[in-house]
């Protein structure tokens, strides 16, 4: 199957914006390519807020905000709504924000979900990979 709509959970993106050794380099090229094979990233605006947080208490609210703003110009923001809390009360995921991600990703015909914390993901619905095994499929 050619996944074209990626889910990008919060671990991939802060690895991009915090440039961790060795994965980062994946997301970039991930998003440097997206147009070339026509894919459409996306995340929930939860995974932002996530984002926000992590990042404002390592690097500060000024470089917290620069970064956030460079995530949404390259990543679609997808809303996070009471059926994604009410969905994942009712699964069967072990990590409750896991299961946030994974319903609002359903709900919004995601194919992939890119993440690299993948055992939270086994009772996912849809494949789930890391930025560098998605790329092996390009």
């Amino acid at each position: 199957m050619a996944y074209k709509h990626l889910f990008v959970d919060s671990d991939v993106i802060l690895d991009m914006l915090f440039k961790r050794d060795p994965f980062y380099k994946y997301m970039e090229i991930l998003v440097e390519d997206k147009d070339v094979y026509s894919l459409q990233l996306s995340t929930s605006s939860l995974v932002i807020a996530n984002i926000n947080y992590l990042f404002t208490k390592k690097a500060g609210a000024m470089r917290s905000k620069e970064g956030i703003r460079h995530v949404v110009n390259l990543i679609k923001v997808l809303p996070f709504e009471k059926d994604a809390i009410d969905n994942a009360l009712a699964s069967p995921f072990t990590d409750f924000e896991d299961a946030i991600q994974h319903h609002i990703a359903v709900k919004h015909n995601c194919d992939l979900i890119i993440t690299r914390n993948i055992k939270d993901y086994k009772q996912s619905t849809i494949p789930v990979l890391t930025a560098e095994q998605f790329l092996r499929t390009l």
